[in-house]
């Protein structure tokens, strides 16, 4: 019965683990002394995404062990605190007389806070961005299974989005907080562009520029848009259109075509015979006057010069659009040519 009249003294410390211009009363610290600085103490900033920790240290101020169980809420959230605190205790411990116990608590806030902007509702008609958190301390009774509240504290978290802009102003600005609310909603506005211009080389590169944007980068190298070629297919032939330009009505130039379409290896170190993309030029002399053997360097009824062989060898399982293949020689080969083509599904080259 004589634990029943004993009453424990705890007392209760705040330590923020933030700067000092991490409080919106920072502004005052010159100004009011000590008060001002106990202030921002119980002041806790957090950036959206980014966690924050304040230090909590308890000391036992009687003459008997104490077993203790801390105890957080933070206002108008029910339960708030098992998502934005990280702060779990199993069992109750055990603080010996006149000793001092430091317990950090870690906060994080949504990143998405302001964009979701979840905490705006039917009552409530602005973002809160100032929450009071209390923190509680209860005695642990395990012979009489209860538990008394005997220590009490609060202290705010001050939600904030992040600002860069904070950097390029005078330190005694940075101490206002006024001042970091308003620098954001500049920031916020050319935020967009800034980040466009630092990643400007993606925007104008075929292959890590936004899709709607393709039809401009084609239209810049004078490229038609097909649109029976996938995306991927089109960003490698507008990244490849001056080349196919350079080497346009060549071998190299079909050979390159095709391969930009098929993705077929070019196999530049295998016999023409064995590539996966063959292309074979037919050199045949029709009549000649003079000294000739009809059947080895000549022939009757007159050939077909300029004219070429297009074989294909893909994979069995690879679809080949056979109608897009023969536009694409169409489009690469001198007008005065004549062509064949034969695609050889499972038909693999020789190695080398």
């Amino acid at each position: 019965m004589s634990q029943s009249n004993y009453r424990p003294t705890l007392a209760i410390k705040f330590a923020s683990m933030q700067p000092p211009e991490a409080s919106d009363s920072s502004a005052l610290a010159g100004f009011a002394g000590n008060n001002a600085e106990v202030a921002i103490a119980n002041n806790l900033l957090l950036y959206p995404g980014e966690p924050g920790e304040m230090l909590v240290q308890l000391e036992n101020l009687g003459d008997r062990s104490l077993r203790w169980r801390l105890e957080i809420k933070i206002e108008g959230k029910e339960n708030l605190h098992l998502d934005w605190c990280s702060w779990r205790q199993e069992a109750a411990e055990e603080i010996a007389p006149k000793q001092k116990v430091e317990r950090t608590l870690c906060f994080t806030i949504p990143e998405d806070y302001f964009e979701n902007q979840f905490a705006l509702n039917g009552r409530s008609e602005r973002l809160k961005i100032n929450y009071e958190t209390q923190v509680s301390v209860c005695a642990v009774y395990p012979e009489a299974q209860t538990e008394r509240q005997v220590a009490y504290r609060v202290f705010h978290l001050c939600v904030r989005p992040s600002s860069s802009y904070l950097n390029f102003v005078p330190a005694i600005y940075r101490e206002v907080d006024f001042m970091g609310r308003f620098l954001t909603i500049f920031e916020q506005a050319f935020d967009p562009a800034v980040q466009t211009i630092d990643v400007l080389w993606a925007y104008l590169d075929p292959l890590t520029a936004p899709e709607a944007l393709l039809p401009f980068l084609a239209n810049w190298v004078a490229w038609p848009i097909d649109r029976r070629w996938d995306i991927k297919q089109q960003r490698r032939l507008i990244r490849n259109a001056v080349e196919l330009y350079h080497w346009h009505g060549t071998r190299r130039g079909l050979r390159f075509y095709l391969h930009l379409y098929t993705e077929l290896p070019l196999d530049e170190d295998l016999p023409e015979a064995e590539k996966h993309i063959s292309i074979e030029e037919v050199f045949a002399r029709g009549f000649v006057m003079g000294q000739t053997l009809i059947g080895r360097d000549s022939m009757l009824g007159g050939g077909r010069p300029f004219h070429f062989i297009v074989r294909l060898r893909p994979e069995p399982d690879k679809q080949i659009d056979e109608g897009l293949v023969r536009n694409i020689i169409e489009r690469e080969k001198p007008a005065f040519c004549t062509y064949e083509l034969a695609i050889d599904r499972g038909v693999r080259p020789r190695s080398g």
